[in-house]
């Protein structure tokens, strides 16, 4: 999964439509396309910058909007 949210960061994937994992071992496949869009949003937020304009698409169809505020502590 790591190696998947640094490639998107990275532009090495343009305009991705869905992420699916697969475990051909355990014979399972899983739509992950909204947990990678949720830690996409968080790492920017964290950064404080904005989404590339690149990922902005998937990250607004798959990302559920937080409607958490979050306060800044005061040091």
């Amino acid at each position: 999964m790591e190696a998947v949210i640094q490639d998107l960061l990275a532009g090495e994937y343009r305009k991705p439509f869905r992420v699916v994992a697969f475990n051909p071992v355990e014979r399972w496949s899983e739509d992950v396309s909204g947990a990678i869009a949720r830690e996409i949003q968080h790492r920017c937020n964290l950064q404080l910058s904005d989404v590339p304009s690149h990922l902005q698409e998937f990250v607004d169809r798959y990302a559920a909007q937080d409607s958490r505020q979050y306060s800044l502590r005061l040091v």
